[in-house]
């Protein structure tokens, strides 16, 4: 994680970063990336504030924070374009996103990659579950009732995902849920596959326990970079980042962090509120209305340079 810094301005218009999976693959070189789920634009500038490495668009906090959905694959691709785009003009940090299996086949999987690089993804996560109900349909990885689907047909995914670039510096992250279906060996001889078929990055999900974060991590020693998922209340145990570039992972991620607990704090909140009467008590508790317009980059004596161009506006405060 890098240092905490004032946030740059976004662009006002399109991604706010250049080349963004350039610059999350420079990051990623530099240390051991702590990727932080934001469920909203301005919780992506408090992760960029923070000085963490990049910005997750998550498929749980996306499906439940915004559509008040459970994320078994209920949004729609365009709705997901559109979220990648708020979260790229909202901060100069890589977006990584989870586009679950890719709404697809293989030309709908190049599709999506194509409009997601467009939006502004630096990197574009697939996992091997299966994509319609159907077939069972998908569901959280730290569940149990997952299924997968064939190894040839994730790989196939990848391959699909990996020529519908349009920069080959963004990042094709293959994702299995193995490791609950089928057991850890099935699990290893997946990312193998997934290695093959072009995956930059792998993320062994819902892992059981330490000893088995390291053992795919001697496993991958000098292959793609191993991604960690840190959410809370599932099967994994939560290691710090230190301890898992130890064990040989070169990215971390945190989903739904601020969303649960934006979440319980709100609900605190609601309960001082009903019971008081009042907000008083709480207002210790909130960011205050200059701290919002210094997030926003918004001077109340001068809204039309607002209006002009919020990079630009952002930039002179």
């Amino acid at each position: 994680m890098t240092d905490p810094a004032p946030m740059a301005a976004p662009a006002p218009v399109g991604p706010a970063t250049a080349a963004p999976g350039a610059a999350l693959r420079a990051a990623a070189g530099r240390e051991t990336l702590g990727i932080v789920g934001a469920p909203f634009a301005l919780a992506a500038r408090l992760v960029e504030g923070a000085g963490f490495d990049a910005v997750y668009l998550s498929g749980a906090a996306f499906s439940a924070g915004t559509l008040s959905v459970p994320d078994i694959g209920l949004f729609t691709r365009d709705q997901l374009v559109e979220q990648t785009r708020i979260l790229a003009r909202a901060v100069t940090i890589p977006v990584v996103v989870d586009a679950d299996t890719g709404f697809g086949g293989p030309r709908e999987i190049e599709e999506t990659v194509r409009l997601l690089e467009a939006a502004g993804a630096a990197a574009i996560q697939l996992e091997d579950q299966p994509g319609d109900s159907a077939a069972g349909g998908k569901r959280c990885g730290h569940l149990g009732g997952k299924q997968v689907i064939q190894p040839a047909a994730m790989a196939e995914r990848i391959a699909a995902a990996c020529a519908g670039r349009r920069d080959p510096a963004t990042v094709i992250i293959g994702r299995s849920d193995a490791r609950g279906v089928n057991g850890f060996d099935d699990l290893l001889a997946r990312l193998e596959r997934y290695t093959a078929a072009g995956a930059d990055w792998l993320f062994p999900e819902a892992l059981h326990s330490r000893d088995e974060f390291g053992q795919v991590g001697r496993a991958f020693a000098g292959g793609p970079l191993l991604l960690a998922n840190m959410t809370e209340f599932g099967r994994s145990p939560l290691v710090s980042i230190p301890d898992l570039a130890e064990l040989g992972f070169g990215a971390v991620l945190y989903p739904v962090t601020l969303l649960r607990l934006a979440m319980k704090a709100m609900e605190a909140g609601l309960a001082v509120l009903a019971d008081e009467g009042t907000q008083e008590s709480l207002l210790d508790l909130m960011q205050s209305r200059e701290e919002l317009y210094e997030m926003l980059g918004y001077d109340p004596a001068d809204p039309d340079r607002h209006r002009a161009g919020p990079a630009a506006a952002r930039q002179e405060l």
